[in-house]
């Protein structure tokens, strides 16, 4: 059963056999177990949000003078030291089931052991400081808990790592594109009085590189450009080259050069390394590998009986038609090619089947079936939905300008009759289809849950502020406008049960939903990074940024009271206080504000001027690693999902595509282009299991 679980979810079989291991890998690997290593994983790196300095605050505005609390010495501490022992535990049966020549092999469990002693190390000096250091150097070794625990993490991490020469070229144009144009801007725009040019981006090597790095990013375009396209329009023609060619050619050269060959070197990955997987996949299944005594026959066959029992470890819709085709033309004991195909079934398609419908005496009921099952009305309802929306967007329209106080009720109204109709058209589907078959449909549990919400927030109005509303803003414990707006978005919200019936836009849907659910382990990676810049970002610069305290009641009166001294455009002037990295969740944040690119350049010109011209060199690691390595990274996964999903479903119509639920994984992505082992390449691997001829040794003797 170990190693059918094994085949099922790629896993290496190389580990112990006996009894006594075998009850502890299933352990090991049994859902509470994992929950909770992945629980531990989870608070540990929650950690950095309430540790000093603490991000419990209600804004992060560096003008309020905030009164954070901060967890007393130990608290933390504990819960970290609670974390520790788990993972050592997590690491202590894992080195046991693989044992110590496959331990000594693997690098990460290796480093995995070497982070939990400099943790315990670090964790203990913390203690001995009275928790009064300023830098925990275990808080930048947490995110390794999160890779060692993926294994597709890891192999993704090995693939950016190769990644990263066949970019190099690229890079070094883009580089050589920088410094050309910084020198001949630099000698366009030599020193001559009144030249705002120079004075502001070209004034020396520093910040003439940094405005035209920052212009290939055409965050501060035509910015950049202005005061010398105001002298002469011929300057124009130097920022239209560099840009032109920079952002539009290098860029997104760029962009495919990293599609391609992080797409390349993912392949021959799997071609070198998940062709093992996909040879534990056959190992794990193979039949003489899985009855103790089919290692001394080669040749024995599988009981039926058996299959049966192993059939009952797998999903329940792979396993309830698997054994019928297994054995459909065999009788007695089942060929080994039989019971190959039995797991041949794991790599199709799931096919979701509907509950039959219900059958009626009643003619009426026998019309209503006939009428609701029919796909015309799902059209209707549309049409019905949109209606709803364009009321509401109408009379959004012309009330935009009245105050709450002022608008009339009669949306609720309208409301209230499409309500009326999204009530009668469910339950009048759920007679026709029947219970089960109703909800064994994704967009009618949709369609149903939001009717329901819906209703209750209508009688919940009716009941608290009767018609015709009278006192409609403070008639009740919730506002009627509060009521109406979220029955509003909820209507609006709705509105998406059109995705499932338009074949592209359903399988775009799909395609983000499976980028959710599939990719998680490139997400991973990026929480990784932005844990990591964001840990460094707190070290280097927290509290580099000093603003004047001021109370919350005259805030808005300051931002709206431009300080003429202040430059336009500055970190200053445009109020963007509360972007520091003054604490760990501003620091996320400011992070993901770079890295969308907007106005980047004007955090980048407040660190260097608050500390030194060498702070530049953290920002532009992190636009290059997130903006320009992460996002077309991502930008290259969501291409090869589409177009697989896109392969798969040519032919298919809108209920095919329903019933059928095609789980696209990387594995799934790049399998086809994996060759599938023989049967001896699998017997070699049978015959080099060290703890399987251990285990083969033993049987020998006990049979003799």
């Amino acid at each position: 059963v170990v190693l059918i679980e094994d085949a099922i979810h790629y896993r290496s079989v190389n580990h112990r056999l006996d009894g006594r291991s075998i009850k502890l890998y299933r352990w090991y690997y049994s859902r509470i177990c994992q929950w909770g290593l992945n629980a531990g994983i989870f608070v540990i790196l929650a950690l950095a949000f309430i540790e000093k300095p603490s991000s419990l605050s209600v804004t992060s505005d560096l003008r309020f003078k905030h009164t954070l609390w901060n967890p007393p010495c130990g608290l933390t501490e504990v819960i970290e030291i609670i974390c520790l022992l788990v993972f050592t535990l997590d690491l202590v049966v894992k080195s046991y089931l693989i044992g110590r020549e496959e331990f000594l092999k693997c690098k990460w469990l290796v480093g995995y052991m070497v982070v939990i002693m400099v943790s315990v190390i670090d964790w203990t000096m913390s203690l001995s400081m009275t928790c009064d250091e300023t830098v925990r150097i275990r808080k930048l070794l947490r995110p390794f808990y999160l890779l060692q625990n993926s294994s597709l993490m890891k192999k993704s991490l090995k693939c950016i790592k190769r990644t990263l020469p066949g970019i190099t070229s690229v890079i070094l144009l883009v580089i050589l594109h920088l410094c050309l144009f910084t020198i001949f801007g630099m000698l366009l725009f030599a020193k001559r009085e009144e030249d705002m040019e120079r004075e502001l981006y070209f004034k020396n090597l520093s910040q003439s590189l940094t405005s035209l790095l920052v212009l290939l990013t055409t965050a501060n375009n035509p910015d950049v450009m202005t005061p010398a396209y105001t002298l002469h329009r011929g300057f124009s023609i130097f920022f239209i080259l560099f840009s032109g060619f920079g952002t539009y050619f290098l860029m997104n050269l760029l962009t495919a050069i990293i599609y391609n060959q992080f797409r390349g070197y993912l392949v021959v990955s799997w071609e070198n390394e998940e062709q093992i997987a996909v040879l534990h996949h056959n190992v794990g299944s193979f039949p003489n590998f899985i009855e103790t005594y089919c290692f001394l026959d080669v040749s024995a066959d599988i009981h039926p009986e058996k299959v049966t029992e192993y059939c009952s470890i797998m999903p329940k819709y792979v396993y309830q038609p698997s054994p019928q085709k297994a054995c459909q033309s065999y009788s007695g004991r089942i060929p080994r090619e039989a019971f190959q195909r039995l797991f041949d079934e794991l790599d199709k398609d799931r096919i979701k089947k509907h509950h039959p419908l219900p059958e009626y005496s009643s003619k009426f009921l026998q019309m209503v079936q006939y009428i609701f099952t029919k796909h015309s009305v799902t059209v209707v309802g549309n049409v019905v939905a949109l209606a709803n929306v364009v009321c509401i967007c109408i009379i959004l329209v012309i009330e935009c300008e009245k105050t709450v106080s002022e608008r009339e009720d009669y949306l609720e109204t309208v409301n209230c009759f499409f309500i009326l109709y999204y009530l009668l058209e469910m339950l009048l589907k759920m007679t026709a289809f029947g219970w089960k078959t109703y909800v064994s449909y994704g967009s009618n549990i949709f369609d149903g849950s939001l009717t329901v919400l819906l209703l209750g927030l209508q009688i919940s109005i009716f009941s608290t502020y009767r018609l015709p509303f009278s006192n409609p803003v403070h008639g009740g414990p919730i506002a009627l406008w509060e009521l109406v707006r979220l029955v509003n978005m909820l209507i609006v919200f709705r509105f998406l049960r059109i995705i499932p019936n338009i074949k592209l836009m359903a399988l775009v849907a799909s395609t983000l939903v499976d980028l959710v659910k599939n990719l998680r382990a490139f997400a991973g990676i990026l929480v990784v990074v932005y844990y990591v810049f964001a840990i460094l970002g707190v070290w280097l610069f927290k509290g580099a940024i000093t603003a004047h305290s001021a109370n919350l009641s005259t805030v808005n009166s300051r931002i709206k009271a431009v300080n003429k001294s202040l430059q336009c455009g500055s970190y200053e002037q445009l109020g963007y206080w509360s972007n520091n990295f003054d604490d760990f969740a501003s620091a996320l944040v400011l992070l993901y504000n770079i890295m969308m690119m907007n106005n980047w350049n004007v955090f980048l010109d407040a660190y260097s001027r608050y500390t030194t011209e060498w702070s530049k060199i953290y920002f532009i690691a992190w636009w290059l690693t997130s903006s320009v390595m992460w996002v077309n990274l991502f930008v290259a996964l969501i291409l090869e999902n589409f177009i697989y999903k896109w392969d798969r479903n040519q032919g298919c119509s809108n209920g095919d595509m329903e019933r059928t639920n095609l789980e696209t994984t990387v594995q799934l992505m790049f399998r086809g282009q994996i060759e599938e082992p023989t049967e001896e390449e699998v017997v070699t691997k049978l015959h080099a299991h060290h703890h399987l001829q251990h285990l083969t040794m033993s049987v020998s003797v006990d049979q003799t």
